[in-house]
């Protein structure tokens, strides 16, 4: 079974950078599709990134365009977001999310969920 742990998030000030990564315990990302989602308590959860399986397309929400960046290391063992000019609005507990086959955009169709990291950014 697929195992996914977040890293990367902590504390920061408005316009600051943060890179979160994402790790697959025991295999790597060759067969599965990766996202970034988010969530606040009280809302629901937020698309924010994904990856397509091979690696060659990229979605992005239209809240972090130009500021976020997800990607993957050539061996395919960690998928990265790279977080720039971060904002109070960005606040939230981040989850790395992957599938074999699933609607990038849409929480519901990921089977495979990592435990989230806080990322707090202050105004």
């Amino acid at each position: 079974q697929v195992q996914l742990v977040e890293s990367g998030g902590g504390l920061v000030q408005a316009g600051d950078s943060l890179r979160l990564s994402c790790a697959a315990s025991g295999r790597t990302f060759s067969s599965y599709a990766t996202a970034w989602f988010r969530q606040t308590p009280g809302k629901e959860r937020e698309f924010v990134a994904a990856l397509s399986r091979s690696g060659g397309s990229t979605y992005y929400a239209d809240s972090v365009k130009g500021r976020f960046t997800i990607s993957r290391d050539n061996a395919k063992i960690t998928v990265y977001l790279q977080m720039n000019s971060l904002k109070f609005e960005d606040t939230a507990v981040y989850y790395c999310a992957a599938d074999g086959s699933p609607q990038p955009l849409k929480s519901g169709t990921y089977r495979y969920w990592g435990q989230g990291t806080q990322v707090t950014v202050s105004s």
